[in-house]
């Protein structure tokens, strides 16, 4: 381990910042959110599909 550096620290590139994260964090933030946005879409679309049940089984109890 190179001297002055903590043991449990991590260690950067050289060409490394940590205001420019590596292209492999961009990945896993762009993949997060990619994630975050499929369970978004599911829960639209279960709650449009319990919409439209809703308003069948009411037009079917209603018609005459």
């Amino acid at each position: 381990m190179p001297e002055g550096i903590p043991d449990g620290m991590p260690t950067e590139a050289p060409n490394e910042t940590p205001d420019a994260p590596s292209a492999e964090r961009r990945h896993l933030a762009a993949e997060r959110k990619n994630h975050r946005y499929v369970w978004w879409y599911l829960a639209y679309f279960l709650f449009g599909i319990h919409i439209v049940a809703f308003v069948m089984i009411y037009a079917i109890s209603h018609a005459k």
